[in-house]
């Protein structure tokens, strides 16, 4: 792109750049190390739009702390704990608003299942209107270890997790909460 010599005018080159700063900022994956030695981390940037006693076959009855990524956060997610997969499982859906209730039962998503030191855990993440593809990099016998990267959802969306029963909520409703960083739950006492 040769700017002084005639091939493309400034102005454009101010144009075609814009779209691609904003994609190197979308798809921006910083390095995280959990602060806390201890404790349950993100699995996404976002705000907590749900708390609730829910009962799930591969969980059993237990918390779910819903997460919804702006197009302003990180869209990588993150393992909340170390453990081993057990359960993945695709689900196609339809995409409507991802911050809607009823997104994490009709919208496309993706389950990861593991299993950890404090129990069973389940990670859904959720496309939305504007997400158009998750990705998934893990396999059913994977390790992760706490804070790793396991995938993403292109153009943002919604990550729940099932906490184990061992593990309560450290976080309100509104929290804003950074993947791998912020501590969402602790064991319980």
């Amino acid at each position: 792109m040769v700017i002084g010599g005639g091939l493309i005018s400034p102005w454009i080159s101010v144009v075609l750049a814009f779209p691609m700063m904003l994609a190197l900022w979308f798809y921006r994956d910083p390095e995280r190390i959990p602060e806390a030695p201890s404790g349950w981390v993100s699995p996404a940037d976002g705000k907590v739009v749900e708390i609730e006693e829910v009962d799930h076959e591969y969980t059993g009855r237990t918390v779910k702390i819903g997460i919804f990524m702006n197009g302003l956060d990180v869209h990588v997610n993150r393992f909340p704990a170390a453990g081993k997969v057990e359960y993945v499982r695709y689900v196609p859906g339809k995409k409507w608003f991802a911050i809607a209730p009823k997104a994490s039962e009709i919208n496309e998503r993706f389950y990861v299942g593991a299993q950890s030191e404090n129990g069973r855990f389940l990670l859904v993440q959720i496309a939305g209107i504007l997400a158009r593809r998750i990705v998934c990099r893990v396999n059913k016998g994977d390790r992760l270890d706490r804070g790793q990267r396991y995938g993403m959802i292109k153009l943002g969306s919604k990550v729940d997790i099932y906490l184990p029963q061992a593990v309560k909520p450290a976080v309100g409703l509104d929290s804003r909460v950074v993947a791998g960083e912020t501590v969402i739950g602790v064991v319980k006492e």
